[in-house]
């Protein structure tokens, strides 16, 4: 969508043998496990002032870059992220954030990347966002010491906004409607080629809708076939679901604010196929978000609103890894936690962060204006 503003889903793939496969998942599960029950059993006023005891916290990484907006971001593991934002800028770290390498592909200056999808620390996509050949995406296998340009959007009518993947192969990136339907693109070769898909199957589209690339989390995708698209700016904020890679799609109204251009819903996240999260509201900062954050449990037929919602306009979510209860969402005006699968949420910190995402090893990161980024931390 055009104004200032995807689970992005980051495929990690491990092969090894069983017995050390089994060690390492129980390594992590326990590592969760604690952070976790720290999270549950820190107040509310100190997650709030991140200084008691040994409450998580955010910790700012110097990425060196005070000029540039990120809202891509990709969440290996704890030591590897990447980040895609404006003036054409990609980053990575494999050192978990101590030092940022520029990997920018070249003559992208002019460019504003929104989202980013990583499968390690070698493999990425890019996407850049834009009227008519602004739209781009962008693949490196080595670990952005070179890029290739995948696609260059060439309809002046189409707007891409997100990317996702299903696994190292498949993927899809969503436009905002053209002739009256949300643009599907679809990859089976890891985003070397893409192929706009027929839009049969796409459920016709509100005046005025579109998605919101604020986050990299309007296309959202969990297991090897399920995608949900994200809305805002019409009348009534919605959810699209597609069970068949973006074939065909339904359709069902979100309880998050709309009927305005700046209000609906900026991001989503899917633990399994079934159980989602939606968070959103006014992005305009003089504009109060009632009603920000919404779950559903069957796979996005219905949504029910937050009984507690965060306290204003939300634009990145991700549920922590391992967790059927845990997840963080964050915006402008801060971080929330819920622990409850999104009925109830409670600040947690009150920096700016635009995006947010967690990998496998609980490595969790965000990341906005002004170059911030940070790895939770405790």
């Amino acid at each position: 969508m055009r104004p200032s503003g995807k689970t992005r889903r980051t495929i990690r793939t491990a092969r090894t043998a069983p017995a050390r496969r089994a060690g390492r998942t129980a390594a992590v599960g326990a590592a969760c496990a604690a952070v976790l029950a720290v999270l549950t059993a820190v107040p509310a006023q100190a997650h709030a002032t991140g200084r008691a005891g040994h409450a998580p916290a955010w910790a700012p990484k110097d990425t060196g870059a005070p000029t540039v907006r990120f809202r891509g971001l990709a969440a290996v593991d704890r030591d590897t992220a990447w980040l895609a934002g404006t003036r054409g800028t990609v980053l990575r770290t494999t050192d978990g954030g101590a030092s940022w390498r520029n990997v920018s592909p070249p003559g992208a200056a002019d460019l504003q990347f929104r989202d980013v999808e990583a499968f390690d620390a070698r493999h990425a996509v890019v996407l850049a966002i834009g009227e008519g050949e602004a739209s781009r995406v962008y693949r490196t296998a080595d670990g952005g010491t070179t890029w290739t340009e995948s696609f260059r959007n060439t309809d002046a009518r189409a707007f891409y906004d997100c990317l996702t993947f299903f696994d190292r192969r498949h993927g899809l990136a969503m436009s905002d409607p053209v002739d009256g339907r949300f643009r599907i693109l679809s990859t089976s070769d890891g985003g070397r080629s893409w192929t706009v898909l027929p839009d049969a199957g796409m459920p016709p589209a509100l005046p005025g809708e579109a998605g919101f690339a604020a986050s990299g989390q309007c296309l959202v995708s969990a297991g090897p076939r399920d995608v949900w698209l994200a809305t805002g700016g019409a009348a009534r904020a919605r959810v699209l679901h597609s069970a068949d890679r973006g074939r065909t799609w339904t359709v069902t109204d979100a309880p998050i604010p709309a009927g305005d251009p700046a209000r609906g819903v900026f991001a989503l996240a899917f633990r399994d196929r079934g159980h989602g999260l939606a968070v959103g509201g006014d992005h305009r900062a003089d504009q109060p978000s009632p009603s920000a954050a919404a779950t559903t449990g069957d796979a996005g037929r219905t949504w029910r609103p937050a009984g507690t919602p965060p306290p204003a306009y939300r634009s990145g979510v991700a549920w922590l890894p391992h967790s059927r209860t845990a997840a963080l969402a964050v915006g402008p005006t801060g971080t929330d936690l819920t622990t409850d699968a999104g009925r109830t949420w409670r600040t947690l910190d009150t920096g700016s962060y635009d995006t947010v995402d967690c990998a496998p090893d609980h490595g969790c990161w965000a990341a906005g204006e002004q170059g911030r980024v940070a790895r939770l931390e405790r």
